[in-house]
């Protein structure tokens, strides 16, 4: 069966040229990563469901105005209108509090497991993981912010300096920069991670 899968441009020319099922088409494309992003740095399902919303009603918004030019980034540019309502969000609330990887609920290097492990197996797995979350919660907040972005939402380094807005340079220093840090205090701290 050959299935044509439109690009998000060709949905958004759809959109444009009066077919409105096409925007739900696009949105439902992205919406398990943008709802992912979200929820990981909220940690509360109802605020994320509301900025979820919030983003992509913000994002029509900006296309049924003549304002969105495509440049083959549909996905990086939600994002970032996402990321832009969780700070709202935050500087609402007055919070200065960033989602810690335990929170988050996800597995840090998204590994998967091929064969059913012993009870040792998993206690080994859960406090490895847990160690691992916890020194990511002690990295400074810029080099947490860029690891979550790259382990848990699997964005690219590209999408990544789109999102905080800096250059490519900066995020992947800012990456280099957190792992020397978990390094150091993996060493520091004598754990055995294997």
């Amino acid at each position: 069966m050959n299935v044509q899968v439109l690009s998000d441009q060709a949905l958004l020319n759809h959109y444009l040229s009066g077919d409105r099922s096409a925007i739900s088409k696009l949105i439902e494309r992205h919406s398990r990563r943008v709802r992912d992003y979200i929820n990981m740095m909220v940690k509360d399902r109802d605020v994320a469901d509301d900025i979820f919303q919030e983003t992509f009603i913000k994002a029509v918004r900006v296309i049924d105005d003549g304002r969105y030019t495509d440049n083959g980034k549909f996905l990086s540019w939600v994002l970032r209108i996402a990321h832009n309502q969780v700070i709202d969000h935050f500087r609402a609330q007055k919070q200065d509090k960033e989602v810690t990887e335990a929170e988050s609920g996800y597995d840090m290097f998204g590994t998967l497991r091929l064969a059913e492990g012993t009870v040792e197996d998993a206690m080994v797995s859960e406090q490895i993981e847990n160690d691992v979350r916890a020194l990511v919660e002690l990295l400074p907040g810029e080099q947490r912010e860029v690891v979550m972005m790259r382990y848990f939402s699997g964005l690219s380094f590209k999408d990544i300096a789109e999102q905080t807005n800096v250059s490519i340079n900066t995020a992947l220093g800012r990456m280099r920069y957190a792992l020397i840090n978990l390094r150091r205090m993996i060493k520091e701290k004598n754990l055995v991670l294997s």
